[in-house]
C-alpha cells in the first residue's frame, strides 16, 4: 500500500511540474552520461541525476544510475537545461549550459567524474585528502587540514605557508608586499586590527582561509593588497559532533580548544571557546647614529627579550532554518588577549668628537590588551528562481584597549638616570548595516546590487610620566597628556554585473563611497574633517579553455584610510631614545591593481601563474627623523609612488600517492619614489620569496610534513629588509579510526628566522638584528567525536534499495 501511495504521489508531483510546459506529444529527448569516481574512475550506482530548467529552475525530470554507472534522462520538451549529480560521500556537481533542439534531440554527456568529500557516518567513511591550496576565479582557498606544521599555532602560523603572503620573525604580516589588507571573519569584518585578529584565531579552529587579491565592488574597498577571509569551523550534518584539541610545549606554552555542534532540520547551533599561551624568548642588538651641530652621536645596545601572548575567546550561535527559503543567523563573540614584553639590554653612548663614552643598562616592560565582543545577524531569503536571493547584515563590536609601557636606564651602579612611563586606554565602536540583492538574469547572467553603512567612534586616552632624578619619584607633564576622539561614517552603494558567453566571462561592477570623518582633541580646540566622495571600479574576465586550461584578467580600484593613531597630533615617548607623533594631513592611499592568471589541471596536479601589476598613489611610510641628540622622531607620510610588477607560480605534485609536493614562488620588482623631507629619491629592488611543502604519507594514518621557506631583501623609503630562511617539521599520528591524533611540530628548525632592517637619512642611521632564543617545539592532541544521524533515504540508497526518480532530499 506504501509503494501505491508513493507511486501516486510521484506521477502527481511529476505532471504537475510538467503541466508547467507546453508538452509536445511527438517529442521525446534524451541525455545519457556515465557518472565515475574522479580518484579511481570506477562506476558510481545510485547517483540522484536531476533536470531542472534554466528558465526557472524548476524540476523537468530525474533519474539514477546503474551498476555501470550510466543513467537515462527521458525529456519531454526541448529548451534549456541544467543537470545536477548527487551521491552520500562526494560532492554535488553541476552541468550547465544543457541545450535540446528539435532537430538535435539526443545529448551524450560522456563520462562525469564526482570528487569524493570526507564523510564519516556509522558503518560508512569516506576519506579524501584535501589539496593544500584551490585556485578559484577570484581567489585562493588554504585549506588549514592540511598545514601540519600549524596545527597549535594561529591565522599566522597558516599564513607563512600560502602564496602572495610572507610572514616576518615578528609575526607580521604582508599580503604582496603590502602589510596594508583587509581581515574578514566568516566574511564579516571584525573589531580587531588585522595583526590582532590574526594573531587572535587559533589554527585549529578555521576550515579554511581565502585570498583575494584582487576583490570585486561587492566587498570593502579598504586596504592596499586585498582580503584575507578566514573562515572557521562550523558543523554541516545532523546531529552532536565536536572537535576537541590540547597542545603543550616548551617555555610555558600551553592551550586548547573545543568546537561543539548540534544540528537538526529546522536548526544548527554551535558553541566553542579557546585558551591559548605562548611565549618566546630572543636576543637584539641595534646601532644607531645621529648628526646635530657637526657632533655625530653613537648608540649601541645588545640584549634579550621575552615576549608572551595570551588569548582567550567563546563564541556561540544559532542558524534558524524558517522556511526553505529563509534563513536567520545570530552569533556572539567575546574575546581577549594580552600580550606582554620585557627586555634587559646593555648600551654604550658616546659622541666624535668627544671623550670617552657611557654604559648604561636599560630595563623595558610594555603590556597590551584588553576584551572586545561582537554581535551579528544575517538573514537571508532565496526566491523561488535559483540564484535569487535577499541578504541583510547587522553587527556590531566594541573593544577596549589598555596599554601601559615602562623604560629605565640606569648607570652601572644601578641608579636610575633616564625613566619613562606611559598609558594609553582607548575604547571602540563599531556599527555596519548591510544589505544585498542578488538577481538572476537570463541562463547564465547575474545582477547585484547593495548598500552598507560603516559607523566607527573611539577615544583614545594617553599619559606620559618622566623620573624625576631629584625627587626619585615619576611626575606627570600635561603637556604629554591627551584625549583624542575620532568619529568616521561610511556610506556605501554597489552594483555589479556578470555574464557567461560560452568559454568566456565577465564581471563588472562599481562602488561609490561617501567619507565624513572628524578628529578631534579634546580641550584643544584643534578638529581634522574629511567630506569626500569615492569611486572604484573593478572588472573581471575569464575564458576557460579545453583540457581544464583556463585564463583570468582583472583590475579594481582599492583604497587605504589611515589608521587612527597615525593621525594623532602630538608627541608620544616610547622609551629614552624613541617619540612618534601621528600627521593629521595624511591622505589616504589609492590603489590600481591589475591581474592576469592561467590555471593548467591535470588530476590531482594542478599549475598556476599568475602576474600582477599594482601602483600605489599617496605612499603611506613609517620613516625616521632625528629629534633631538641620540633621539629618533618616528612619524608617518605619504612619500609618493610605489609600483609592484610580478608574477606568483604554484605547483601541486603527487608524483606518486605516498608524497606530494606543493611549490610556490613570488617574484616582483618593486619600485617607491618621491619626495621625502623636500628631498626626492627613488629605491628600487627584486624582491622574491619561495615555500616548499613535503608531505610524506607513511601509512594510513602517518603523515610527516616538512616546510621550507625564504624570503628575499626588500627595500622602502629609508631602508632596507634583509631576507631570512626557515624550517618547519610535523609529525602527526591518527589513532581509532581517526577520533584521536597527535601532532609534534618543531617550528624554525635550524633557528634561522630573523629580523634585520637598515634605515638611513640625511642626519641619521639605524641598524637592527632580531633573532629567536630557541626552535618552538609544542605537542597537540585532538579528539574528533559525532553522533550523526542518518538520514533514512540516504541510508536506503547507500544500501542499494531506493527505486524511482526524483530529487534527493538530503545535502
Amino acid at each position: 500500500m506504501k509503494k501505491l501511495l508513493l507511486t501516486v504521489l510521484l506521477f502527481t508531483v511529476f505532471g504537475s511540474l510538467f503541466a508547467q510546459y507546453p508538452q509536445r506529444r511527438d517529442f521525446e529527448g534524451i541525455i545519457e552520461g556515465r557518472v565515475l569516481d574522479a580518484n579511481q574512475k570506477i562506476p558510481i550506482e545510485y547517483t540522484n541525476v536531476i533536470l531542472f530548467s534554466s528558465r526557472d529552475s524548476s524540476q523537468v525530470t530525474g533519474g539514477i544510475s546503474d551498476k555501470s554507472g550510466t543513467f537515462i534522462l527521458r525529456v519531454p520538451r526541448p529548451g534549456n537545461f541544467y543537470v545536477e549529480l548527487k551521491f552520500m560521500g562526494y560532492y554535488t556537481k553541476t552541468l550547465d549550459r544543457i541545450v535540446i533542439r528539435p532537430d538535435n534531440p539526443n545529448l551524450n554527456l560522456g563520462d562525469i567524474l564526482l570528487q569524493p568529500a570526507i564523510l564519516m557516518m556509522q558503518g560508512v567513511q569516506v576519506e579524501e585528502d584535501k589539496t593544500a591550496i584551490e585556485y578559484k576565479i577570484d581567489k585562493k582557498v588554504i585549506n588549514v587540514s592540511q598545514q601540519l606544521t600549524t596545527v597549535s599555532g594561529t591565522a599566522v602560523d597558516v599564513l607563512e605557508n600560502v602564496p602572495s603572503v610572507t610572514v616576518d620573525i615578528e609575526g607580521n604580516v604582508q599580503l604582496r608586499g603590502s602589510g596594508s589588507f583587509t581581515v574578514l571573519l566568516n566574511d564579516r569584518p571584525t573589531v580587531l586590527d588585522p595583526s590582532d585578529v590574526l594573531q587572535q584565531i587559533p589554527a585549529s579552529t578555521i576550515d579554511n582561509i581565502e585570498i583575494i587579491t584582487n576583490p570585486s565592488a561587492k566587498y570593502d574597498p579598504d586596504g592596499v593588497s586585498g582580503i584575507i577571509n578566514v573562515i572557521t569551523k562550523k558543523g554541516k550534518m545532523d546531529g552532536l559532533h565536536g572537535l576537541v584539541n590540547v597542545n603543550a610545549g616548551y617555555n610555558g606554552r600551553n592551550g586548547g580548544d573545543f568546537l561543539f555542534n548540534y544540528r537538526q532540520e529546522s536548526y544548527n547551533i554551535y558553541f566553542g571557546a579557546d585558551f591559548n599561551r605562548f611565549s618566546g624568548t630572543g636576543t637584539d642588538e641595534s646601532e644607531s647614529k645621529t648628526t646635530a651641530n657637526d657632533t655625530i652621536s653613537y648608540i649601541y645596545s645588545e640584549g634579550e627579550s621575552d615576549r608572551s601572548f595570551t588569548r582567550y575567546g567563546l563564541r556561540t550561535g544559532i542558524d534558524l532554518y524558517l522556511s526553505k527559503k529563509d534563513v536567520l543567523s545570530v552569533g556572539v563573540r567575546y574575546g581577549g588577549r594580552a600580550m606582554e614584553f620585557q627586555s634587559d639590554e646593555d648600551f654604550e653612548t658616546w659622541m666624535e668628537p668627544g671623550e670617552s663614552g657611557d654604559l648604561y643598562t636599560s630595563y623595558s616592560e610594555s603590556k597590551r590588551g584588553g576584551d572586545f565582543y561582537w554581535l551579528n545577524m544575517d538573514y537571508q531569503h532565496d526566491f523561488a528562481r535559483k540564484g535569487h536571493k535577499l541578504n541583510a547584515q547587522v553587527n556590531f563590536s566594541r573593544r577596549y584597549g589598555d596599554e601601559e609601557s615602562l623604560d629605565e636606564l640606569k648607570d652601572l651602579n644601578g641608579l636610575i638616570t633616564s625613566g619613562h612611563k606611559s598609558t594609553e586606554d582607548g575604547p571602540s565602536r563599531r556599527w555596519r548595516m548591510k544589505f544585498e540583492y542578488v538577481l538572476p538574469l537570463r541562463e547564465n547572467d547575474r545582477f547585484e546590487a547593495g548598500y552598507q553603512n560603516r559607523l566607527r567612534v573611539s577615544e583614545d586616552i594617553t599619559t606620559a610620566d618622566f623620573y624625576n632624578n631629584d625627587t626619585g619619584v615619576y611626575e606627570t607633564f600635561p603637556e604629554f597628556n591627551h584625549t583624542t576622539s575620532y568619529e568616521r561614517n561610511i556610506h556605501s552603494l554597489y552594483t555589479l554585473y556578470a555574464a557567461e558567453l560560452g568559454s568566456f566571462g565577465i564581471q563588472g561592477g562599481i562602488r561609490g563611497e561617501y567619507t565624513d570623518r572628524l578628529i578631534e582633541l579634546e580641550g584643544e580646540n584643534e578638529q581634522f574633517v574629511i567630506d569626500r566622495w569615492d569611486l572604484f571600479p573593478t572588472l573581471h574576465m575569464s575564458y576557460k579553455l579545453p583540457d581544464k586550461n583556463q585564463f583570468m584578467i582583472s583590475y579594481t580600484r582599492r583604497i587605504d584610510r589611515p589608521r587612527g593613531w597615525y593621525l594623532e597630533p602630538f608627541i608620544t615617548w616610547s622609551d629614552a631614545y624613541n617619540v612618534r607623533t601621528g600627521n593629521p594631513a595624511l591622505k589616504p592611499e589609492y590603489i590600481d591593481s591589475y591581474e592576469l592568471g592561467y590555471q593548467k589541471s591535470f588530476g590531482r596536479n594542478m599549475v598556476s601563474v599568475e602576474g600582477y601589476y599594482r601602483v600605489t598613489h599617496n605612499k603611506v611610510e613609517r620613516v625616521r627623523s632625528v629629534y633631538a641628540t641620540n633621539v629618533m622622531l618616528h612619524t608617518t607620510e605619504n612619500v609618493g609612488q610605489d609600483y609592484n610588477l610580478g608574477a606568483e607560480l604554484m605547483m601541486n605534485i603527487e608524483p606518486v600517492k605516498w608524497y606530494n609536493l606543493n611549490l610556490m614562488g613570488n617574484f616582483y620588482d618593486y619600485k617607491v619614489e618621491g619626495i621625502l623631507y623636500d628631498e626626492p629619491f627613488s629605491r628600487s629592488s627584486f624582491n622574491w620569496g619561495i615555500r616548499m611543502n613535503n608531505t610524506f604519507k607513511l601509512a594510513k594514518y602517518t603523515r610527516i610534513q616538512i616546510n621550507g621557506m625564504y624570503n628575499s631583501p626588500s627595500v622602502s623609503s629609508q631602508g632596507t629588509r634583509e631576507g631570512f630562511v626557515a624550517t618547519n617539521l610535523a609529525f602527526r599520528q591518527e589513532f581509532a579510526e581517526r577520533k584521536w591524533s597527535a601532532t609534534l611540530q618543531i617550528r624554525d628548525l635550524f633557528k634561522t628566522a630573523k629580523h634585520e632592517s637598515t634605515s638611513e637619512g640625511p642626519d641619521f642611521y639605524y641598524y637592527r638584528l632580531g633573532t629567536r632564543g630557541w626552535p618552538m617545539v609544542s605537542v597537540t592532541l585532538t579528539y574528533n567525536f559525532n553522533n550523526q544521524k542518518q538520514d533514512k533515504r540516504q541510508m536506503q540508497e547507500m544500501n542499494g534499495e531506493f527505486e524511482g526518480e526524483g530529487e534527493s532530499d538530503f545535502e
